[in-house]
């Protein structure tokens, strides 16, 4: 599977969108904002740019996508008239794969250009907002053409599922999971690790060469305090979605094997993977980082709900608002409602007996002169 093809997060903005259920999305970027202002601030106080090129990417859709465009201008207009400079042109891109629902971002721009005019005035000056689609996985802008580069929830999602999965005779190695687990083989662990790396070491090379000397960039992305892949806070949402699986596999709604050969295309790293790579890939300088836990359901209620739902319910709309799409393409859209009925009701005997939590890291990096 080829996350390019497949992954998209659910559209609209009805009860299962991720415009509705990406709270635990918006308390990871308020994690990172203190790195995302201090970085705008670095920039203009090291340049006088009179273009800023800037870039959101996996910038997904609903009220998150414009929410860390908007603060980053907040943070361009605040620093510009401490510095009393007139605010430099702003040439924004919204960067997410083909299938992302850009049309939900375009609706809520005139709103978004009103708000930043009436809270600004004229000292608003130029902001230029495009979509870029395509896999951040390679080059996506013209060389020298970026100031500063945001990446949130995003860096997790490999361009692919791991090679290496299937033995010589293609059986699954990894049978009745869909992600790392304790009882996945070595071979399974190191594949996805490899994947990740090569993965990443691609985005660094591609982002220097569209970036200017001194640009910065900070990269929010879910990963793991241990060094030890299966830990919990790194894989056991993905165990329990299996465990749903398996449920309905016993009782003859889903087809073991489809089980079996359904692998995600994600990988949770330990900080220590990420800096190794930053490292070796050679063109960015770790500038800072951070970890913070994030609860599973983000700590809240659901954006417009009428009545309160359990935690597991909670959990349960904010996965399936991302992971459906491939969930659909290799089981069918006929079990998606009783597939994450069921997994509701897993996650919230789970957390009723412990505290899982997603890690999330935050690394800011810069591009030497």
């Amino acid at each position: 599977m080829e996350t390019l093809e497949i992954l998209h997060m659910n559209k609209g903005a009805g009860e299962t969108s991720y415009a509705m259920n990406s709270s635990v999305q918006n308390k990871i970027i308020s994690a990172a904002k203190p790195a995302t202002k201090k970085a705008i601030v670095q920039i203009l106080c090291s340049s006088l740019p009179e273009k800023m090129g800037i870039a959101d990417l996996g910038c997904s859709s609903g009220p998150n996508a414009l929410r860390v465009i908007s603060e980053i201008v907040d943070d361009v207009y605040s620093t510009s008239r401490l510095l009393d400079r007139p605010m430099p042109e702003l040439v924004v891109y919204l960067n997410d794969l083909y299938t992302n629902d850009f049309n939900n971002i375009f609706g809520s721009l005139p709103s978004f250009y009103r708000k930043q005019k009436q809270e600004k005035g004229s000292g608003f000056g130029s902001c230029f907002i495009s979509a870029v689609p395509g896999t951040f996985y390679g080059r996506l802008f013209p060389s020298n053409s970026l100031h500063f580069v945001h990446s949130s929830s995003s860096l997790h999602w490999l361009s692919q599922v791991p090679g290496g999965l299937e033995d010589g005779c293609g059986r699954a190695l990894n049978k009745g999971k869909i992600y790392i687990s304790k009882s996945s083989p070595e071979c399974v662990l190191d594949a996805y690790s490899e994947q990740f790396k090569s993965d990443f070491s691609v985005f660094l090379a591609s982002r220097s060469q569209e970036m200017v000397s001194g640009g910065r960039m900070v990269l929010s992305l879910i990963g793991r305090e241990s060094m030890d892949p299966t830990t919990g806070h790194s894989c056991y949402q993905w165990e329990l979605l299996a465990r749903s699986l398996m449920t309905m596999v016993s009782e003859g709604l889903v087809e073991e094997e489809k089980v079996d050969s359904f692998d995600a295309p994600y990988y949770a790293p330990c900080l220590e993977e990420v800096k190794s790579e930053i490292q070796k890939e050679g063109s960015f300088m770790v500038d800072g980082h951070e970890a913070y836990e994030i609860d599973w359901d983000g700590g809240m209620e659901m954006e417009g709900d009428a009545s309160p739902l359990s935690r597991g319910e909670r959990v349960a709309r904010t996965i399936r608002a991302v992971v459906e799409s491939m969930f659909e393409w290799h089981f069918g859209c006929h079990i998606m409602d009783e597939l994450f009925r069921r997994y509701a009701e897993i996650v919230e005997e789970h957390l009723s007996k412990t505290r899982t939590r997603y890690i999330n890291l935050v690394i800011s990096l810069i591009k030497p002169s």
